[in-house]
């Protein structure tokens, strides 16, 4: 089994900065895929930023330039950096561990960017 737990969410005004973190606890190995996502009020959740087990990296159009995707396979947790946020950036924001066709999911935490 395995367990995820986001942190870092919070307030900031656009042009901000915050950096989230994911921990994991369990099963875990350095083999699978850790991803974040995000979901808007009244919006499906999105796909952000995906990092392999490689180191490989990539982003969805919206944030590439903006937003940092990295991982530490020895302490379990991947973090995004966020940068130059803008008021579309708010939502909750969920990490994921893939490995085979098992997903997991954190609880969320909630990002809000406003003036």
């Amino acid at each position: 089994q395995v367990q995820l737990v986001e942190s870092g969410g919070g307030f900031v005004q656009p042009g901000g900065s915050l950096r989230l973190s994911c921990a994991a606890s369990g099963s875990i190995t350095g083999f699978g895929v850790m991803s974040w996502y995000r979901q808007a009020p009244g919006k499906r959740r999105e796909w952000v930023a995906v990092i392999r087990s490689d180191g490989i990296r990539n982003y969805t159009d919206s944030v590439k330039g903006r937003f940092t995707i990295s991982r530490d396979n020895a302490k379990k947790t991947t973090t995004l950096q966020m940068s130059s946020l803008k008021p579309e950036d708010t939502a909750v924001y969920y990490c994921k561990y893939t490995v085979g066709t098992l997903g997991y999911w954190g609880q969320g935490t909630q990002v809000t960017v406003s003036a």
